[in-house]
């Protein structure tokens, strides 16, 4: 998988490593179980402060898309446990999105359609959740 940092960017290089971390297992870049490179690897490789990486790790720890064993390192969760909050996190990220796309005058049918085309991308290369 590669990872892709806008190092000009506003948003925390942590906060882009989690997001990119995600959109990877999202659609398939990242198999479940898979282990992912070690904090000192990854932030080598990104150019990184390995805190940056530390950072990203632990909070995809306690979101459950990862796990951590010192000994055996981060890999993919294999199970999955929806978070009771996760709609409502959700539901204020897309209330977010839609208004950006309102204000910059996207309607709801091409808002929709784009959603779709990205759900359906992602769906079709994603591995089967685990049970």
């Amino acid at each position: 998988m590669i990872l892709k940092l806008d190092y000009n960017s506003d948003l925390p290089l942590y906060v882009q490593l989690r997001n990119q971390i995600v959109i990877g297992i999202g659609v398939g870049g990242l198999s479940y179980g898979e282990r992912l490179p070690t904090v000192r690897q990854l932030a080598d490789d990104l150019g990184v402060n390995a805190m940056t990486v530390n950072k990203a790790y632990a909070i995809l720890k306690a979101e459950g898309y990862i796990t951590i064993d010192r000994r055996r390192g981060a890999k993919v969760c294999t199970v999955w446990n929806k978070q009771a909050d996760f709609n409502s996190k959700l539901e204020c990220e897309l209330e977010l999105v839609i208004s950006e796309a309102s204000l910059k005058g996207v309607g709801q049918e091409e808002f929709m359609q784009i959603c779709s085309n990205i759900f359906t991308a992602a769906a079709s290369k994603n591995h089967p959740l685990p049970e």
